[in-house]
């Protein structure tokens, strides 16, 4: 596997790949990786010959400098668990690699990012946009593969892609849950053993909701079902809660007439943890 640390380093492998005729695909990581992550690099696999993943911890898109310098880092494991992924490349650019000195430039989604989890996190999406398209501009692939959990960013993304003309693929993997249906995050090791417990609430709500996913029931009652199952948890802080369209995410109101993307953000001992569902009537 290359470990490529600049620019001109991953430019250059996929160019040597591209030379070959291989399709290439990339993975977006902030590192401290774990089976999620692992999971879209498996698909990413399938969709081309060369996989490259990359590893960086964005400043931009954290609203508080100690959330940024709380997030768990494990290089070395990382590496070794993409090795042993049979991945092609890693990409781990310093933070002067993606914002040179002087820069001033940003990707925003102005209407889906300052909506939803975006309201309750300002500027966290504009962060994610500028550098998710930075790392498109740098490496060039033929396809990206993110994640479900993250579903506001999965679609502000799709929509970047499609207003910017990447010439590029986005997929998308479903959500990888513990046994106990918590979402695999690399937050879940900074809970604590009473958090942790408590988070699993929030697959609990989802799965209420969906259970409620008929025809003839509303917005507003899947709404009330998922605050009534979260205040039953103590430890849980309830920070938003969004049934949107999947697509445009456009805040939905009255009977289910179609799918419905649910996001859910609640605060477990002040670390933020974000749960999905799409569910259908």
């Amino acid at each position: 596997m290359l470990r490529c640390e600049t620019t001109a380093e991953v430019r250059s492998a996929v160019a040597g790949w591209r030379a070959q005729g291989a399709r290439v695909a990339l993975v977006p990581t902030m590192g401290y990786l774990h089976a999620g992550h692992m999971a879209l690099v498996e698909r990413a696999g399938k969709l081309a010959e060369r996989v490259v993943v990359s590893i960086f911890v964005n400043p931009t898109q954290f609203g508080d400098p100690d959330d940024l310098a709380r997030y768990p880092r494990d290089e070395a494991r990382d590496l070794a668990m993409l090795r042993e992924a049979g991945v092609d490349a890693a990409f781990l650019p310093a933070p002067a690699e993606i914002y040179p000195d002087g820069d001033e430039t940003i990707v925003e989604t102005t209407r889906m990012a300052n909506v939803l989890h975006g309201a309750v996190r300002p500027g966290h999406f504009r962060g994610v946009t500028t550098v998710v398209a930075r790392l498109f501009n740098i490496v060039g692939p033929d396809v990206a593969v993110f994640g479900e959990k993250d579903y506001q960013q999965l679609q502000i993304i799709r929509r970047m892609v499609r207003d910017l003309h990447f010439p590029l693929e986005i997929e998308a993997v479903p959500t990888v849950r513990e046994p106990d249906g918590l979402a695999l995050s690399s937050r879940n090791v900074r809970l604590s053993a009473e958090d942790r417990a408590a988070a699993t609430v929030l697959h609990r709500a989802l799965e209420r909701a969906e259970s409620l996913a008929r025809p003839g029931a509303t917005v507003e009652a899947l709404r009330g079902a998922i605050e009534a199952e979260m205040a039953r948890e103590p430890r849980a802080i309830l920070r938003g809660l969004d049934i949107a369209h999947p697509l445009t995410l456009e805040p939905l109101s009255g009977p289910l007439e179609g799918p419905a993307a649910i996001m859910l953000s609640a605060e477990f001992g002040g670390i933020l943890l974000i749960d999905q569902k799409v569910v259908t009537p």
